[in-house]
């Protein structure tokens, strides 16, 4: 365990605040240059997103380019800054990316998330129901990427919501809140895992807060506010996802019910088994720190991110695909049909470190952390910044990854200069994965998808959609500020 942070209530040591506020730091070029580096070069990079409609791989790559030269990098020096920061991106987060991707399909493709959400609906009352998709949400989230996760659950929300009568906004928010706060703040979706790796964060530690800040989240902005939406948005239920037990005579539904499927046990188990791996390896570490014992290597290696969604793919092989009665041959078309949908994601993770690491050596992001850390000395306002420049650049370039990894990396440098312990480098991962995910709104391909599946109009989307998210966003950054006071 490292030094605490805190003297007192969410107070910095004043040494270590005043030593980082009176030591300036060795810049490239001066501080009003560096800084209008990173201005120039965000905005090139939003424009290009948003006006130009250039994929974020490109616009990052020329972003950077720009952001480096204006820095008073050499070209020479700028190109080899961002293919270092990419190489090292992707290396160290697409691995991770490419195994949840391959468990997320397996998932869907055997048949075990539908498992999962006939067996909860099946037993819930219509005043239920909300809460009850609020964790269907949650749950289906932890392993999946969001463009999944929402792919798979939007048949599931028109589906549930047509068979039970409950309002549609009843049913959809507070399953997208499930899922959206889960992509956000917890690992090991892409976001929380670049800046755990760029922040320097214990994965176990982030993952704990993360679950335990995710829930009341998911409350607010799921159940309570889905109930509130249904007011303002009262809108049919979409036409979309005709089932064959729709459609079906009477005597023909009770045959195709019985297709075979994985246990809901059994697939709940492979969904939460790498969650608890990773959290019991967090434990030991915080609660035995020096223990040589045999046990202990075991569990930690057991719980490496990379060892756990790989113990995760090869059971979910075994269990989903044996559960769902998935043939050699049909596993392997899904963990290969899993990987292509995946290209795009690791060229923007892998680019948006590109990005940090020519913020990084052309000392624009010490600059910035060391101007946050001269505002003051407090966790909480520490936090608050953090989340506050994830919420610009979110709402700039209307990409949860592209604000999560250009965050963590202008930030990166406070983790050394205030001395950050374990719990508070959790807590400022979080604090970027809420800024992340504020007002989606016109930039941002959910934006769409959710307007589309639903038939909602663009002023609906954004009373209903784009409200949630802020909620989300705002409920997070504050679950991780009543946190802080307890870390040390």
């Amino acid at each position: 365990m490292s030094t605490p942070l805190l003297a007192s209530a969410t107070a910095l040591p004043a040494t270590l605040t005043h030593a980082a506020a009176a030591v300036p730091p060795t810049t490239t070029a001066p501080e009003w240059l560096l800084i209008v580096a990173a201005l120039l070069g965000i905005a090139v990079i939003v424009v290009l997103i948003t006006a130009v409609k250039l994929h974020p791989f490109l616009s990052l790559v020329i972003g950077s380019l720009v952001t480096g030269l204006v820095a008073g990098m050499s070209a020479t020096q700028t190109v080899t800054s961002f293919t270092n920061g990419f190489g090292a991106t992707a290396g160290g987060v697409g691995v991770l990316i490419a195994l949840g991707s391959i468990y997320g399909k397996l998932l869907a493709d055997s048949g075990g998330a539908d498992r999962i959400v006939d067996t909860l609906v099946s037993r819930a009352s219509a005043a239920a129901l909300p809460w009850v998709m609020g964790l269907v949400g949650a749950l289906i989230g932890l392993p999946m990427f969001f463009e999944v996760g929402l792919v798979l659950l939007v048949p599931v929300i028109i589906l549930v919501a047509r068979r039970s009568g409950v309002s549609l906004m009843k049913i959809a928010i507070p399953t997208l809140a499930g899922l959206s706060a889960m992509h956000g703040l917890v690992p090991p979706h892409p976001g929380p895992l670049a800046a755990i790796s760029l922040i320097g964060a214990n994965l176990g530690v982030t993952l704990a807060f993360g679950v335990l800040v995710a829930i009341p989240t998911v409350i607010v902005s799921g159940p309570l506010f889905g109930k509130l939406v249904a007011r303002w948005v009262d809108v049919p239920v979409p036409a979309l996802f005709q089932t064959a037990e729709d459609t079906a005579a009477p005597g023909e539904t009770a045959a195709i019910q019985a297709r075979k499927r994985p246990s809901f046990g059994a697939t709940l188990f492979s969904i939460l088994l790498p969650v608890v791996l990773m959290l019991l390896a967090a434990i030991l570490d915080v609660a035995a720190p020096t223990d040589a014992s045999a046990a202990k290597a075991v569990i930690d290696f057991l719980g490496k991110p990379v060892i756990a969604l790989l113990i995760a793919v090869i059971v979910g092989m075994v269990v989903l695909g044996r559960g769902g009665a998935m043939s050699s041959k049909q596993i392997g078309a899904s963990v290969s049909s899993s990987l292509p949908a995946i290209a795009g994601i690791l060229l923007i993770v892998g680019a948006g470190g590109g990005f940090k690491q020519v913020l990084v050596d052309s000392t624009i992001g010490t600059v910035i952390a060391h101007a946050i850390s001269h505002i003051g000395g407090a966790l909480t306002i520490v936090l608050f910044f953090a989340w506050l420049i994830a919420v610009l650049i979110r709402v700039a370039t209307g990409s949860a990854t592209v604000a999560t990894i250009t965050a963590a990396g202008i930030l990166q440098p406070l983790v050394h200069d205030l001395g950050l312990s374990t719990g508070a480098s959790a807590l400022l991962v979080l604090a970027i994965g809420a800024g992340s995910l504020f007002l989606s709104h016109v930039n941002d391909a959910g934006f769409w998808l959710i307007k589309e599946y639903f038939g909602l109009s663009i002023s609906q989307t954004l009373k209903s959609w784009t409200v949630m998210e802020c909620l989300i966003s705002v409920v997070g950054l504050g679950g991780v500020l009543v946190i802080s006071p307890f870390v040390g």
